[in-house]
């Protein structure tokens, strides 16, 4: 969606709409990098006050994040992923994966039974980068791919509350993640990517039953996994 000159009035206002429509629409992605203000101010029309103000009012509301340095990055696709990455930077990551877990049992089930040739290719293609990431030993790369991976799980069950429910508790849970996994990555890790195979054949085959308990299985594993991260990241008692 391109940017389009603001009118006059309530000019922070209307440039605010605007960039929080690109950021909930997927068009400027989480993680990635807004375009540098100059650039705003040329496609906006508008001078470099009313951008900042608008930048810093999407800050405030954490949608958008400034980095020192290197610009300023989408943080989250909604004020309401943001107050829930909030809440859980004060919730146990496991805790959160638990939650998680329970929208993705569901999602593989429906995804079974809703799917079409373009899901599955989506799927196929998620699984390669997220093996990609794991033979790069990229912590971050290897969050974002499994974060992708299971979003086309729920695309393709083809229930936009719970893909948009799921995108949301995603965003937030990025960051969770990031703060137990670090690289070297365990073996159990890679060894999940057999578990995501197997989810996606179950799809492939239209099998609800068989993609649930896949589902299960690798969400199983998963949570031992980020079990074994957590308290390797604990230091001991004195």
């Amino acid at each position: 969606m391109p940017l389009s000159s603001a009118p006059r009035p309530n000019l922070v206002g209307t440039v605010i709409s605007q960039l929080e429509a690109l950021i909930e629409s997927g068009e400027w992605a989480v993680g990635s990098k807004i375009p540098p203000e100059p650039v705003l101010v040329e496609q906006l029309g508008v001078g470099r006050n009313t951008v900042r103000e608008a930048v810093r009012a999407l800050v405030h509301t954490g949608l958008l994040e400034p980095r020192q340095g290197d610009g300023t990055y989408v943080r989250s696709r909604s004020e309401l992923a943001a107050a829930m990455q909030r809440r859980l930077r004060r919730s146990a990551a496991l805790d959160a994966y638990e939650v998680r877990a329970s929208l993705e049992r569901d999602a593989a089930r429906y995804a079974a039974l809703r799917r079409t040739d373009d899901d599955l290719a989506a799927l196929r293609a998620a699984l390669g980068g997220r093996t990609r990431a794991w033979q790069a030993q990229d912590t971050e790369a290897l969050i974002e791919a499994d974060v992708t991976f299971h979003q086309k799980v729920a695309a393709a069950a083809h229930n936009p509350v719970l893909a948009e429910l799921y995108d949301y508790f995603s965003d937030a849970l990025r960051s969770t993640l990031s703060s137990v996994m670090r690289a070297p990555l365990p073996d159990a890790v890679r060894l999940q990517n057999a578990a995501h195979v197997t989810i996606v054949d179950a799809i492939a085959a239209r099998d609800p039953d068989a993609a649930e308990q896949a589902a299960v299985a690798h969400l199983t594993e998963a949570s031992q996994a980020l079990r074994g991260l957590a308290d390797a990241d604990t230091p001991p008692h004195p």
